[in-house]
């Protein structure tokens, strides 16, 4: 295969360089960022546009740019199957919790839990989110953006020759240096210009392998012969890793976690002008979505018509399945000087956009968590200041999670699907928060404590005793038409690598019951599992410490409905109290005529203001 030329260099540093400019630019735009909401937010004049692309660039991180190819090319296009889940995702990320979060005006998503339970609660959550270190589909944070940093540059080091420490402290320089200029508006608007980077590099890799296999139709062809098409498995079983249940329950309770109350993606739809301009921006995305899927599995479908007598990983040229997508642009655009650039300039912009979100994200959860309550007498230029230190902060924290990351090995593995299970248990209490009124803070509370415990505890005993092999059914493949003696010349040019952190291999030894049965359960399901359990944990105990006082709605500023009502029942007799909700005016600037029609309770109007002594039209 090729190695690396002048021109690829060229083509990656230019890729660098305008991340850099576009940074500059929007330090000094408009005035700077005169206030921390200007720096967080970006005044919270953004588009729908802009707005869709970055979460679509964030999306895609280096790990799907090389993983989910490599997905595709060992277990078949079944995982195309996520095109349905992340419309789900989208419907419910946009009509139950972007109404919520937009309508109160917030900057951190942490904040809503201090305004519908107790600021503890808040806390809580704040502190889960920072220290929160997620798996390949969850959300970001310091210690993932460690791994996301360097795991692609450990596996296009193998392959490639490109220098490993070089990409790594680059890569973190450059997006540290222009989160902390430029802000949210920066973050969004590299994405902008690296999420066509990344399609422009997953279409070279497409376009070129359609050549040299003659056309699309032979791709198809072997990849159907091969097993690969494999779209339609419905087979219920809750243990095997891919099916079309475990990708549509469990993948939407996954990326819910990720879209709906993330603060790296919340607060990028939430900056938006407008409600419509947030809702529209997440149905932009859900396209950007489904073009990123179609190429990664085209890319898939592309690497097993090219190597299907010849497996690079069976074979040893390559030693982790992540190498795989960087092996095959080497050897198809060989002869296309910049080409190889422009896939590594892709793979890094993944890098780049996903790490510039969780910076940005951690500094306002820190700023507006755990700085302004209690220094409440900091201006807000000393706060966008703040802001910016720790944007810096933060960024020296990923590069030094990156060194970590080369450090740990396999205890980094358990650690990554271990505090993954965060994810779901998050996700229960702001659903619990949304959905149930009558939730309350003791409930909330020990919901997320039980939902956490149950993911823990099938998360470590997933890593102490891994699923069987045959649990995630990989396909066959074959070595019959290798060059042996060429493959004997083969070297690694990087020892000790660490480069996929998703394949494990299960140890030989006694394994307890419920190693085959709980602990096998689908990755997809882990977040799912906490999710449940802290809803349901906390309706009961919401219920048992309520004191038999049913609220059958919370005020419009917190959930979805509009109208309060108190039902309380003493033994056998029941009558209702109709009380009367003031509803703060949390929202910093008018809010658009929203009608007040709640069908709910027979399409009664409540007018507060225009009629102090009543109450729905009734006398109080």
């Amino acid at each position: 295969i090729g190695r690396f030329s002048v021109w690829d260099y060229v083509v990656f540093a230019a890729m660098l360089l305008v991340s850099t400019v576009i940074g500059i630019y929007y330090a000094f735009a408009g005035g700077g960022q005169k206030t921390s909401k200007d720096f967080l937010m970006g005044g919270r004049s953004m588009t729908a546009l802009p707005v869709a692309l970055s979460l679509a660039a964030s999306f895609m991180s280096a790990v799907t740019v090389l993983g989910t190819p490599a997905e595709v090319y060992r277990f078949g296009a079944i995982f195309s199957i996520f095109a349905i889940t992340y419309t789900l995702v989208v419907l419910c990320s946009a009509e139950i919790f972007l109404p919520v979060f937009y309508r109160l005006g917030i900057t951190s998503t942490y904040e809503y839990l201090e305004l519908r339970f107790n600021k503890y609660l808040r806390f809580c959550g704040t502190v889960l989110f920072i220290i929160q270190t997620a798996s390949k589909l969850q959300s970001t944070s310091t210690l993932y953006t460690g791994i996301v940093i360097y795991a692609p540059a450990l596996a296009l080091n193998q392959v490639t020759g490109f220098d490993l420490w070089g990409a790594v402290v680059a890569t973190g320089v450059v997006c540290t240096f222009y989160c902390t200029l430029g802000g949210l508006k920066a973050v969004v608007w590299t994405d902008v210009f690296q999420v066509g980077i990344m399609v422009a590099g997953f279409s070279s890799v497409i376009i070129r392998a359609v050549v040299v296999q003659e056309g699309i139709g032979r791709i198809l062809n072997d990849s159907y012969y091969g097993g690969r098409l494999n779209f339609w498995d419905f087979n219920p079983n809750p243990l095997q890793r891919h099916t079309f249940w475990t990708i549509v329950l469990g993948g939407t309770f996954t990326w819910t976690g990720m879209y709906g109350v993330n603060q790296s993606q919340v607060q990028r739809y939430i900056a938006c002008k407008t409600r419509f301009h947030a809702k529209l921006s997440l149905y932009i995305n859900l396209v950007g979505l489904w073009v990123i899927l179609v190429c990664a599995v085209l890319c898939g479908l592309a690497l097993y018509s090219i190597y299907k007598d010849c497996d690079p990983w069976t074979a040893k040229q390559i030693s982790a399945p992540d190498q795989l997508m960087p092996y095959l642009v080497l050897d198809i655009l060989r002869d296309f000087p910049g080409l190889p650039g422009l896939f590594v300039a892709s793979a890094y912009s993944g890098t780049l956009s996903t790490v510039s979100s969780s910076i940005n994200a951690l500094a306002a959860v820190t700023v507006e968590d755990l700085i302004r309550p209690y220094f409440r007498s900091l201006s807000e230029k000393k706060l966008s200041w703040i802001s910016m230190g720790m944007s810096l902060f933060y960024g020296g924290v990923c590069i030094a999670m990156a060194a970590l990351a080369s450090l740990m090995g396999a205890l980094l593995q358990a650690a990554l699907s271990i505090f993954g299970m965060v994810g779901g248990p998050l996700l229960g209490l702001f659903a619990l928060g949304i959905l149930c009124s009558f939730a309350n803070g003791v409930g909330a509370f020990m919901g997320l404590m039980f939902g956490f415990a149950v993911s823990l505890w099938v998360g470590i005993g997933a890593q102490i005793h891994p699923p069987l092999p045959e649990r995630a059914m990989p396909l066959s493949l074959s070595t019959a038409g290798c060059n042996i003696s060429i493959l004997s010349n083969f070297t690694s040019p990087t020892k000790n690598p660490l480069t996929t952190l998703l394949y494990t291999q299960a140890k030989e030894h006694t394994r307890p019951v419920l190693a085959d049965n709980w602990y096998s359960l689908s990755y997809l399901y882990f977040s799912t599992l906490g999710t449940l359990v802290t809803v349901a944990v906390g309706i009961v105990i919401s219920l048992l410490t309520g004191m038999w006082q049913l609220q059958l709605c919370t005020p419009k500023k917190f959930a979805l409905d509009t109208v309060c009502r108190t039902r309380t029942f003493y033994m056998k007799r029941t009558f209702y109290m109709t009380k009367k909700v003031e509803v703060l005016n949390w929202k910093p600037f008018t809010l658009a005529a929203e009608g007040t029609d709640n069908p709910a309770f027979s399409h009664v109007e409540m007018k507060v203001s225009g009629n102090k002594d009543k109450v729905n039209g009734l006398p109080i």
